[in-house]
């Protein structure tokens, strides 16, 4: 049977992602190979490729002047990679949770990094107020959504200067404007497929930019990996076809506002119940919550029950919600291929363990 899962990542995938990429490693299509041995230079491979590439561009809406990269390595080695092609002097950093707290340290590797905003002060329990952006940076860097600590920017910021943006845990789960990013990166285990791929938009005048003095390695070169259509080495074929699988799925389901309308339900209703039941107590502040990662503790005065609250989960076949293990308590992460039926089933587990303890 299958569970209730709210793993942080890797995600729950959709059954059609899942289906079809099982039957494409016994063979794929007809072509009497499986997906994990099709060379990624044949026609068949391509065909793959070329539409996963499309399809992204379609339900993102990414504009014609942007090229899509896939290419392993994850969003951590992104960490290094911006800076090392695009940070001459100075950038800026909004610190907003652990992975922009690393990402800031790596690019302090490659120039100066200013800290614009923060909200260490409170435990990154909110997302900080953006200022003023300096305009005499050569890019500011975001991360949208914080898995970890569970808080997300829902809007597009408008800026002076280029914008880079980790959207590794909330890519495709709603409408954005790409046109407001000039390279937008993520891990795709969170909402597009398994771990071991990364996805990066960037803007073709963008790419230009690329620090002329710097002697960068090849397989670190964003121009690199977009001259050669992300083939310059052999990428995750297999990783790749379930992101295509994926986002078929999206676009048949309704698109990011579909997407977006399932993450507001799943996520007010999880929140609805955490602050109703008098076990169970929230994290973030309103106005910073992530729709994608509901982090929340057992109440005061309760928290000697957070082993029984998980053996009751693990007899209610639902997985993935003990929180990180750097903050500790739990955490539900409601991506695209989490079901109105998993949330019901998390909010059951909760009222039925109240009721337990009366």
């Amino acid at each position: 049977m299958r569970k209730h899962i709210f793993n942080a990542g890797p995600c729950k995938l959709s059954d059609m992602a899942l289906e079809n990429t099982a039957k494409a490693v016994m063979e794929l299509g007809t072509c009497g190979q499986s997906i994990l041995e099709v060379s990624h230079r044949s026609s068949d491979f391509q065909a793959i490729y070329d539409e996963t590439v499309a399809l992204f561009k379609e339900v993102l809406e990414i504009p014609d002047n942007y090229s899509v990269m896939f290419m392993g390595g994850g969003a951590s080695l992104q960490f290094c990679m911006v800076p090392y092609n695009f940070l001459k002097t100075k950038a800026a950093y909004i610190d907003s949770g652990t992975w922009s707290t690393k990402a800031m340290a790596e690019a302090e590797l490659f120039g100066e990094v200013v800290e614009i905003c923060s909200s260490k002060d409170r435990d990154y329990v909110y997302f900080p107020e953006i200022p003023e952006i300096p305009a005499d940076v050569d890019y500011l860097h975001i991360t949208t959504n914080n898995t970890i600590r569970g808080t997300e920017i829902l809007k597009d910021i408008d800026s002076p200067v280029p914008v880079i943006a980790d959207m590794s845990s909330d890519i495709c789960s709603r409408p954005v404007d790409v046109s407001k990013y000039d390279l937008i990166y993520g891990g795709c285990q969170k909402n597009l497929g398994p771990a071991g791929l990364v996805f990066v938009i960037i803007k073709n005048e963008f790419l230009d930019k690329v620090v002329a003095d710097r002697k960068i390695p090849t397989m670190l070169k964003y121009k690199t990996h977009v001259k050669n259509g992300s083939m310059y080495n052999t990428p995750p074929c297999v990783n790749i076809y379930t992101v295509g699988q994926t986002l078929k799925w999206i676009k048949e389901s309704g698109g990011l506002k579909e997407m977006e309308r399932r993450a507001i339900a799943h996520s007010d209703a999880l929140y609805a119940e955490i602050e109703r039941n008098s076990m169970f107590i929230p994290v973030v502040d309103e106005g910073s919550r992530s729709r994608m990662n509901i982090p929340f503790i057992m109440a005061p005065g309760k928290e000697e029950l957070a082993d029984a609250f998980m053996a009751a989960c693990k007899k209610a076949d639902i997985v993935g919600i003990k929180g990180h293990r750097s903050v500790g308590g739990f955490r539900a992460s409601c991506y695209n291929a989490c079901t109105d039926e998993d949330v019901a089933a998390l909010i059951q587990v909760m009222k039925d363990f109240e009721n337990s303890q009366k």
